[in-house]
């Protein structure tokens, strides 16, 4: 049977070349691909380790698509035929499925060549050839042919230096000399076009930072020496000096530094003011600027700090920008449309600044639906509704208040237990709302930002959330915080936020007696999971904080592999509470304000992320996640809350292991504990390490291969964390990590990434321990963390165990 579809495919195959070869001009041959053949200059033998890839990426156009040497999609545009339609079915199916023919010749060959030849002068591998040519495929009864290409490449030229050529010492002059400081040419380095174009560009934008509004990189040119070599013998002969100088034929105009003159603002449309010239508000002039409001609807002070230009002071790019940019991120307006118009004077250096403004309308209404899947097999969904303000007190406030409701559900693994045990819930609903008061400003007495010295607006932020949280058939968590914040930042490499306050008051309820008194009496239930459930479901909390939060994400430099971004903050709380908190009447208890224990502590984070180009096809991406809450003072005792604590797995974690399964420390995960909790694995401190591979396909289909490594520990003593001396943090922390592994599959449609990660475990820390912590050391009880030797796809309770689907969006780092 095999071999008969193996004879009929064949045929198939040849009856339909045949086909093809019949539409073909005589005398011409598909064009079916190319190859390049890459010959290295004998006497300095260059490195072209890759060039003939390079090469051969660059030929066009793109040949017909062939599959086993057959080219289908020419066949299938032959026999759909020519529509009488152009917008019919026919037509459709005959530009999908099938590809009109592309001929090889010699013209197309010579062009090619020419163009390689092009692209090797671009690098700097000067007085290199190619010659192209036309070759037939060896199967004569397919009229197909591909180009082949014989690159003969000389050694690559190197900068040895770089002079900036001036007449005079004229301020222009001494302003582009300055500009050398930066150069993106360096000594050593090749001779690259898209480099000096680079530099061309860098030129003028530091230029227009000092006030050259009417300069352009074309203005500038980069010449090329490349006999030095030959004239002076100590040198590589394949070395160059660059001169760069201003095109003689530049205007002066372009050579001359500008100052503002007038700022004009316009928050309504031409039309508006033609129709109505009555209602058009003309404030007064400020700083230079002049403000038309014909609806009435913007303070002034909201364009008096967006805007950084003043009257009198020099034109930069960056205030360009940066005024731009904040106008725009007020979140108030359609559009921003900016001109710079010259005074009119024939020696005038003088620009009028226009911004004309169309408003968004002021309130608005957002659904949004969403679904998503987890490793611990729990899916579900959330609807949020969010209304929002525009402009509240007509200074560009804004007021957004959301609503939400999701749920989780189990849609995988054993929803039913055994018939002794009581079901509880694994599965959970949340609902709750929450506003959110921005102003672009600081609401903080004695305290101004001054707009021409800060790229950015700061943001004052008064929020207030509202949240329940219910496990099913268990318990439910009521959530109350309110916070008042500050964003800001000097440029947008560094943001800083502060929430000077934070309170959050949160208390469990509605606890389902039963449930409760079969898991605390189960025969498979830890004591310590008990007291630490027991302490969950009885403790309030009421914590007063304060956070702070930086981010440095530095902006990539030109050509440059390395990427790197780092997050960090503490948060430190409950020291201003308890002051005025009293002691219960027994000593030991904690203090209470208003009847609920006060809650101090001190948490450290921070995520440094490091990437780095290999090629334009693959990326390296590296991420170390370290975090630390510890409770102190009057909590010593007292168990961290669930939400100021770590999990480790999940999808974006170490995706070898289920969201909240992993630890803390070699604690195994239990079955029973499952069943009874659901996953709920949280500690005091976390570790983590992610690295992977990111390979670029196509377009939109992207795969990786990762390696995950951490875990997570508990502070203090066995009572407190809730769990056994396994657990807990000690020095022997390092033999506690966990180490998985496996490859992804991304789907990148630009406005959002589907990701699909397969993972399974390298290594389980709980394998250093014994089964039974109580047993002596017995090695007979101890297994070999590293587990690859029990790796066996074969096996469907091993598949089911240990290869964890990780279903997400966006990427994990």
């Amino acid at each position: 049977m095999k071999n008969s579809l193996l004879v009929i495919l064949a045929v198939s195959m040849f009856l339909g070349s045949c086909s093809v070869n019949k539409y073909v001009p005589e005398g011409q041959s598909l064009y079916v691909g190319s190859k390049v053949n890459v010959t290295p200059d004998s006497v300095a033998k260059p490195k072209v380790k890759g060039m003939d890839s390079q090469l051969e990426s660059i030929v066009k156009p793109p040949p017909n698509k062939t599959l086993f040497g057959f080219p289908y999609k020419v066949w299938f545009y032959y026999w759909i035929g020519e529509p009488k339609d152009e917008g019919g079915l026919r037509s459709w199916f005959r530009n999908k499925l099938g590809e009109p023919p592309r001929f090889a010749t010699e013209r197309v060959a010579d062009i090619n060549a020419a163009n390689m030849v092009s692209y090797l002068d671009n690098e700097g591998y000067y007085r290199s050839s190619v010659d192209g040519k036309v070759v037939p495929t060896k199967k004569k009864k397919r009229r197909s042919a591909i180009y082949e290409f014989d690159a003969y490449i000389m050694p690559r030229y190197v900068i040895n230096e770089v002079k900036y050529v001036v007449g005079d010492s004229s301020l222009f002059n001494r302003d582009l000399v300055m500009a050398q400081q930066k150069t993106l040419l360096r000594k050593g380095d090749p001779v690259r076009l898209d480099v000096i174009s680079s530099e061309r560009i860098r030129i003028d934008q530091e230029l227009k930072g000092k006030g050259y509004y009417f300069f352009n990189p074309d203005y500038l040119i980069i010449k090329v020496d490349s006999t030095i070599g030959r004239a002076d013998s100590t040198m590589v002969p394949q070395q160059v000096n660059l001169y760069l100088q201003v095109k003689p034929e530049t205007a002066q105009t372009s050579l001359k530094q500008y100052f503002i003159n007038g700022i004009y603002v316009n928050t309504g449309t031409e039309e508006s003011l033609l129709a109505d010239t009555v209602s058009v508000q003309k404030g007064p002039v400020r700083r230079g600027i002049n403000i038309t409001d014909p609806g009435r609807l913007y303070r002034k002070r909201i364009f008096y700090d967006a805007i950084g230009f003043r009257r009198g002071n020099m034109y930069t790019n960056t205030m360009h920008q940066v005024s731009l940019s904040r106008l725009v991120n007020l979140q108030n307006f359609k559009f921003v449309r900016n001109r710079f118009d010259l005074v009119p004077r024939s020696d005038s250096a003088l620009l009028d600044v226009h911004y004309q403004l169309a408003p968004l309308k002021k309130k608005s209404i957002q659904t949004t639906i969403s679904a998503s899947t987890k490793s611990n097999n729990l899916g579900g969904s959330q609807v949020d509704v969010t209304w929002r303000n525009r402009n509240l007190f007509k200074g560009a406030e804004m007021l957004s208040v959301n609503a939400f409701f999701g749920f989780d559900v189990q849609i995988g693994g054993n929803r039913e237990r055994d018939v002794n045990v009581t079901k509880i819930g694994n599965e959970f609903v949340r609902y709750g709302a929450r506003a959110d008061l921005s102003f672009p400003r600081f609401i903080i007495p004695f305290v101004t930002i001054r707009p021409e010295k800060s790229q950015v607006l700061p943001k004052t932020v008064a929020s207030l959330i509202y949240e329940n949280r219910v496990q099913r058939n268990f318990f439910t968590t009521t959530s109350i915080r309110g916070e008042w914040s500050y964003i800001w930042s000097r440029n947008r490499e560094v943001e800083h936020t502060l929430t000077p306050i934070s309170i959050n008051f949160i208390q469990p309820s509605n606890v389902n007696s039963e449930t409760l008194t079969d898991i605390i009496f189960n025969p498979n239930t830890n004591p310590l999971d008990s007291k630490r459930y027991l302490d969950l479901l009885q403790q309030k909390y009421l914590i007063a904080g304060t956070n702070y939060n930086i981010s440095y994400r530095p902006t990539k430099r030109p050509f440059s592999r390395n990427q790197f971004a780092i997050t960090g903050g503490i948060d430190y709380g409950g020291n201003l509470l308890s002051l005025f908190a009293k002691r219960p009447a027994q000593d030991t208890l904690p203090k209470e304000f208003l009847g609920v224990p006060v809650f101090q502590y001190v948490k450290v984070d921070g995520d440094l992320r490091y990437y780095r180009d290999i090629s334009s096809s693959i990326k390296w991406a590296n991420r170390l996640l370290l975090g630390a809450i510890r409770p102190y003072g009057n909590s010593i005792t007292m168990q961290t809350p669930q939400f100021k604590q770590y999990f480790a797995g999940g999808s974006t974690g170490i995706r070898a292991f289920r969201a909240r399964a992993l630890g803390p420390g070699s604690i195994p995960p239990d079955t029973a504990q499952v069943n009874l909790y659901g996953y709920q694995q949280f500690a005091d401190i976390r570790m983590e390490i992610n690295s992977e591979l990111r390979f670029i396909f196509t377009k939109i289909i992207n795969g990786a291969v990762f390696v995950d490594a951490g875990n997570i520990w508990a502070f203090g003593d066995t009572l407190r964390a809730g769990y056994d001396k396994r657990g807990l943090i000690s020095k022997n922390f390092t033999k506690q990590i966990a180490v998985g592994g496996g490859i992804g599959l991304r789907l990148d449609f630009s406005y959002l990434v589907f990701r699909l990660d397969l993972a399974t475990p390298f290594r389980k820390p709980w394998y250093t321990t014994l089964s039974d912590p109580n047993t002596p050391d017995d090695p007979t009880k101890t297994r070999n963390p590293w587990v690859f030797k029990e790796i066996d796809f074969g096996s469907k309770a091993w598949r089911r165990e240990n290869l964890i689907l990780n279903i997400a969006v966006g990427l994990p780092f």
